[in-house]
């Protein structure tokens, strides 16, 4: 992963559920994570995935991800191309989901209220800062084995990955 993302901004509001997210109408019938991604946010922003570009963010405000626990609500940003959310607050469980699947998850409430829908902004995961033109906004780093899970595309390939390293099998 990169250590500067650059993206543009989808911005929506606060409690985004995961049924908002990944709609559960789908949640037993679409099975593959690529038709997922075509179903990301249909019901909230219908025009959503003809949009977004790899490397985009979105951005959101309080409790992002509330709801069931399903791994839809991750998986579809993740190959719908999102490269990060930037939330005031998670929903615990989703906090978990997006970690366990590779999503860049950052808690940063300022940055939130600065940035606008459609705004271009920079993410520097060694300084820890947001950047929106001028305007700077530090957030709290992750633990260095949760950034490290992220950047393997999530835990399964941390875990194959450390298998590797340790001389066995896959």
């Amino acid at each position: 992963m990169s250590k500067v993302l650059r993206g543009r901004v989808f911005k929506y509001g606060d409690d985004i559920n995961t049924d908002v997210i990944f709609p559960g109408r789908y949640t037993y019938s679409i099975l593959d994570p690529n038709e997922m991604a075509k179903h990301a946010l249909e019901d909230l922003d219908p025009d959503f995935v003809k949009k977004v570009k790899k490397g985009d963010f979105i951005v959101a405000g309080k409790n992002f991800g509330m709801g069931s626990s399903r791994e839809q609500a991750v998986v579809a940003l993740v190959y719908a191309g999102v490269a990060a959310v930037i939330a005031k607050s998670f929903a615990r469980i989703y906090f978990r989901n997006a970690i366990n699947n590779g999503l860049l998850v950052i808690q940063a409430p300022e940055a939130v209220d600065a940035i606008e829908d459609g705004d271009e902004i920079e993410i520097d995961l060694e300084k820890y800062e947001i950047r929106k033109g001028d305007k700077v906004f530090k957030f709290a780093p992750l633990p260095p084995e949760v950034q490290k899970i992220i950047e393997a595309g999530g835990l399964v390939e941390y875990v194959k990955q450390k298998v590797k390293e340790k001389g066995g099998t896959v």
